[in-house]
């Protein structure tokens, strides 16, 4: 069976990711001192991952703000739903604000975009 997680919390572990990306690229120049054009663009390369980090920081921070806050039934802490299925950021609950998918398991299928869902019964 697949692990989930919260969307909001998979985008922001993404984001973390690129700054390490970019700390390690920008290491990696280290190893080219003797070329300053190699250098330089393992530097800019990791500058840029940096960059991009902030983008998707800034990007998930302006939805999280847009998103509807729920109050779990497992642990009661209040968490963000990012789709029409999503999972507690606190204990990894099952949620959803959809009627028709109340008491089915858990898919992240049943947040793409189709024009006809199949519910199991």
């Amino acid at each position: 069976m697949a692990k989930y997680s919260n969307k909001i919390n998979k985008i922001r572990t993404f984001a973390l990711s690129l700054i390490f990306i970019g700390f390690i690229v920008m290491y990696g120049g280290i190893f080219f001192r003797k070329s300053p054009l190699l250098m330089t663009i393992f530097m800019v390369l990791g500058l840029l991952f940096i960059i991009a980090s902030t983008v998707v920081y800034f990007w998930i921070g302006m939805l999280s703000t847009k998103t509807v806050q729920v109050r779990c039934p497992n642990c009661g802490k209040v968490t963000k739903i990012l789709g029409r299925v999503d999972m507690c950021m606190y204990c990894n609950e099952p949620l959803t604000l959809d009627k028709s998918l109340e008491g089915q398991d858990f898919d992240e299928k049943y947040n793409k975009k189709q024009k006809t869902h199949k519910v199991q019964s």
